[in-house]
């Protein structure tokens, strides 16, 4: 009897991890909990960067048990490379990033997905911004930072929501993207560099670890300027065209 050829995952979740290890076995179990639940085909995978706290051992550990791909890297290298590198690892045609502290909820997956699949979508944002979305335990200076941020984004998409961090996009059009951002601003960067032509936000409710403090301090300010200023040159230069866009 020739041996069985196993096929791609439908999706695969990408999980950025540093320090995360008290917190990543209820995660794991939410997110194959509900593909379980949704019938979903789905894998995950687990980038860390040599988190002190042991959280790539605990990785490996239930990588025995569940399908997930683990990925060592060699220091705290940053979110954006994080998530392109796990991208790269899967061969699912659907593949997307997840925090990994539970800040988005995992049960709104398969809403995404199914957004994604219906509409034939490119790229699928779990958005904060349209309505029906919105945040807890933020304070009111970090949500209007967080929003300003996004609108200053508008003349390059009509995502509401760019900074997102729990986001879907089909493999294809991830693969082989060079970024020239990281940190919370990949989904910008993905938004404009892989050109999709079909995106849609889906409202969700971010609820933070703590309230902390804004990341966009002035050194991410600065900074995330240059970016829009390079995103604008790249869309035109490239001819980029501004994607068709939906909220579900």
């Amino acid at each position: 009897m020739p041996a069985r050829i196993a096929l791609p995952a439908t999706l695969a979740l990408v999980v950025p991890t540093y320090n995360e290890r008290d917190r990543l076995p209820d995660l794991v179990r939410a997110i194959f909990d509900v593909y379980a639940a949704g019938h979903i085909d789905g894998e995950l995978v687990i980038v860390d960067d040599n988190s002190p706290d042991g959280t790539g051992k605990l990785a490996d550990e239930l990588a025995l048990r569940y399908p997930i791909r683990v990925m060592h890297r060699p220091g705290k290298l940053g979110l954006g490379t994080a998530v392109i590198d796990g991208f790269a690892l899967s061969e699912a045609e659907i593949v997307g990033v997840i925090d990994a502290d539970l800040s988005h909820p995992p049960d709104l997956v398969p809403r995404m997905l199914r957004a994604m699949q219906d509409a034939r979508a490119d790229f699928v944002i779990g958005s904060r911004y349209v309505p029906g979305g919105g945040t807890k335990n933020w304070s009111l200076s970090r949500v209007l930072m967080s929003k300003f941020a996004c609108q200053l984004a508008r003349g390059l998409t009509p995502v509401k929501d760019v900074t997102s961090g729990f986001f879907l996009i089909r493999r294809d059009l991830a693969r082989g993207v060079e970024i020239s951002a990281g940190g919370f601003k990949i989904c910008l960067e993905l938004l404009i560099r892989s050109a999709p032509k079909l995106v849609i936000e889906v409202p969700y409710v971010f609820t933070g670890r703590t309230a902390g403090e804004s990341k966009m301090n002035l050194a991410e300010a600065t900074g995330y300027l240059k970016q829009l200023r390079s995103l604008r040159a790249y869309k035109r230069n490239h001819h980029i065209a501004t994607p068709e866009y939906r909220t579900a």
